[in-house]
C-alpha cells in the first residue's frame, strides 16, 4: 500500500508522568489497536495490521497541553511505544527484560526517545545530556513503516530521576491499515509475541 491522504489516519494516546516515580520504575499506557489489526485471514481475505509511519510527540506541563514544561523540571526518562507488550495503564511499575524496554535493540519498539528537564541540566556535571534535551533515537519511516500485527501498542516511561512536577507526554501516530500476504503475517506474529 502507498503512503498517501487516502489512506492515511492518526491515533493518539497520552501518558501521565507523575512527580512520585522512582528512579528505574516504569509508567505505562496501553492504546487498543483492535478494530484496526485482523491477523487472520478468511477465505480471499488477507490479514491485516496497523503500518505505523510516523510518532510525533509533545511533553507538556498540563493534561490540555497547553502550557511547556517549567524551567524547575529536573526529570530524566526515556520514553516511547512498544508493540503487542500488553502492559496496561499503570503508575511506578517495575518492568524487566528487553520485551519491556524501550530501546533500539527490542523488536518490539516502535519508537523512543529520551527527555532531560531543562533544570537536570543546570550545574550538573554528573550527566552528559545531549542537546535539545529531547533527543529521537527510534521511529519509523514513510518508506519503512513499523507493522503492528498484535491488538495493542504500549506508551512506556522509564525514569533516570523523579520529575519534579507532573507532566504529560502525547502522541500522534501517523498510520494506515494494510492488508498483509500470509508469510509476512507470519514472520510478524513471530517477531512481535513477548
Amino acid at each position: 500500500m502507498t503512503y498517501d491522504v487516502k489512506n492515511v489516519f492518526y491515533l493518539d494516546t497520552e501518558l501521565t508522568m507523575p512527580t512520585a516515580t522512582d528512579p528505574g520504575e516504569s509508567n505505562t499506557v496501553q492504546l487498543d489497536l483492535s478494530s484496526y489489526i485482523d491477523p487472520i485471514a478468511r477465505g480471499k481475505s488477507r490479514g491485516t495490521g496497523l503500518a505505523i509511519y510516523k510518532v510525533m510527540y509533545s511533553i507538556s506541563g498540563t493534561s490540555e497541553g497547553f502550557k511547556p514544561v517549567g524551567i524547575a523540571q529536573e526529570g530524566i526518562f526515556r520514553c516511547g511505544l512498544i508493540a503487542g507488550a500488553g502492559l496496561g495503564t499503570q503508575a511506578g511499575a517495575t518492568l524487566s527484560g528487553t520485551a519491556n524496554s524501550v530501546t533500539a535493540n527490542n523488536a518490539l519498539a516502535v519508537f523512543g526517545f529520551d527527555y532531560y528537564g531543562p533544570n537536570s541540566l543546570k550545574d550538573n556535571t554528573a550527566i552528559s545530556a545531549p542537546s535539545p534535551t529531547n533527543k529521537t533515537f527510534l521511529e519509523p519511516s514513510k518508506d519503512v513503516p513499523y507493522v503492528v500485527v498484535r491488538d495493542n501498542v504500549c506508551a512506556v516511561a522509564t525514569m533516570s530521576h523523579e520529575m519534579t512536577t507532573t507532566s504529560y507526554v502525547s502522541f500522534r501516530l501517523e498510520c494506515a491499515q494494510i492488508t498483509l500476504d500470509q508469510a509476512t503475517l507470519n514472520q510478524l506474529l513471530r517477531t512481535q509475541t513477548v
